[in-house]
């Protein structure tokens, strides 16, 4: 029998999922689910799963994403996103498992004028920030061992997120529009993968005390704050090999001239300050986080 702790990760072909794999390699015997493997929309599929692996950890990487697809697929999106983190959650409670699930800023509605806390109320524009929302709900009305992370904008090496489309048209394009009136902290996987692992040691060391006051909803970004269209000007000024040496122009916009299925709130800076102080955890700022990926993916060929 093995002596690490076993950590069921469900998303695991996911960007998050991915980069939880990678970062609790050797530290925890891994039991990875995918899709094929666990459906999420199936509740009795995910309690039969949990009872079946029996880990010490749950890590809900799991999620359903497509924003904009969500407005027309509302039972779905809440069956993965709004009923299975409870199901997980009770399955935890069950077998004393810790709970770890991924929330999203789209919980609120972005009117706010500085960072949100976790105790702003929130009111989700969209059925993907409902159908996250609902699962925030779901978590913690079991009030079980759990945390729930929320955070923004993520990305990594590999997958579909807004880096590699910026630099697969920045390489096509010399002139692109990109909304400048939406603003948030770009946060990468691996941040975010590195973040979790270290606070999930330390629970299970001990290290925040027998009782399990540690439980709560916390918000995991990196730090620091830019525009969609901020960020994509830092990701051609810092990898321009990347787009062969262009120097595309990078046009502002507002959100009115590019519409979209599902309402974006227009500020989703999230404050990571309780994080830091109740779990000692702290992401890279965001510009730095962006230069560790672009140098990931100067590694790799594109395809």
């Amino acid at each position: 029998m093995s002596s690490w702790p076993r950590v069921l990760v469900t998303g695991a072909d996911g960007q998050v999922g991915k980069a939880l794999l990678k970062q609790f390699a050797g530290s925890a015997e891994l039991v990875p689910c995918n899709r094929s493997t666990l459906d999420l929309s199936n509740a009795d599929q995910i309690r039969a799963k949990v009872r079946e692996v029996a880990p010490e950890v749950i890590i809900n990487a799991g999620a359903y994403t497509a924003v904009d697809r969500a407005e027309s697929e509302r039972e779905l999106a809440m069956a993965i996103n709004g009923e299975a983190p409870g199901v997980l959650a009770e399955e935890a409670r069950r077998s004393g498992s810790l709970l770890i699930h991924y929330s999203t800023d789209y919980v609120f509605d972005g009117s706010k004028g500085g960072p949100w806390v976790e105790d702003d109320t929130p009111n989700p524009i969209s059925v993907y920030g409902a159908s996250k929302l609902a699962g925030e709900q779901a978590v913690r009305s079991v009030d079980g061992p759990y945390l729930i992370f929320r955070t923004s904008w993520v990305y990594a090496p590999q997958g579909k997120n807004f880096v590699l489309t910026m630099l697969r048209l920045g390489r096509e394009r010399d002139s692109l529009n990109v909304v400048d009136d939406q603003i948030g902290a770009p946060t990468t996987a691996a941040e975010l993968a590195r973040a979790t692992h270290g606070i999930a040691s330390r629970i299970l060391e001990g290290k925040f005390g027998a009782e399990t006051n540690w439980a709560g909803t916390y918000h995991m970004t990196c730090g620091g704050d830019v525009s969609w269209c901020g960020f994509a000007r830092e990701i051609f000024k810092t990898a321009p090999e990347l787009i062969n040496g262009k120097k595309p122009n990078v046009n502002p916009i507002k959100t009115s001239e590019y519409p979209t299925p599902a309402k974006r709130p227009l500020n989703s800076v999230l404050s990571n300050e309780k994080l830091e102080k109740r779990l000692g955890a702290r992401l890279l700022n965001w510009d730095s986080a962006l230069k560790e990926v672009l140098a990931e993916i100067s590694k790799h060929p594109r395809e």
